[in-house]
């Protein structure tokens, strides 16, 4: 059984998705694992992850307006707001999707399918450093 784990840092601009499928492939590549798991986890609470489509760009920008919508940062009713109007509105965001995915590895690769990326969910309105954990286990 091998265990191998990288942290990656994801810089991020400001709200929006920021694709990482092609350096979670590079990390499952050095561990050499052949057949096991990957996890990957994001270590915050105001940014998450997703699986999602990474072949058309308006799919995303369809997920980010949802998110505007139905978590929208001008919300009277919300208390926690101290580090700024998104604040709140970033963890809840962070609530309904995932801090941490995992994935098969089969031979030596990560498996998903055809229209499926990974992809930070970057909730606050300014930019950040984003730290990632990428685990594989497996032989």
């Amino acid at each position: 059984m091998k265990a191998f784990h990288q942290l990656i840092i994801v810089p991020t601009r400001g709200k929006g998705t920021y694709e990482i499928t092609r350096t979670v492939q590079e990390v499952v590549c050095q561990s050499l694992v052949q057949t096991g798991v990957v996890t990957i986890f994001i270590r915050h609470t105001s940014a998450s992850l997703v699986t999602y489509e990474n072949a058309d760009p308006t799919a995303r920008e369809d997920l980010h307006a949802y998110f505007e919508r139905i978590v929208p940062e001008e919300n009277p009713n919300l208390v926690h707001t101290m580090e700024g109007p998104d604040d709140s509105t970033s963890h809840l965001r962070a609530a309904l999707t995932h801090t941490s995915e995992t994935f098969p590895i089969v031979c030596g690769k990560l498996t998903l399918g055809t229209w499926q990326g990974i992809f930070v969910f970057e909730h606050r309105k300014t930019a950040h450093s984003r730290m990632v954990d990428i685990a594989a286990m497996g032989i």
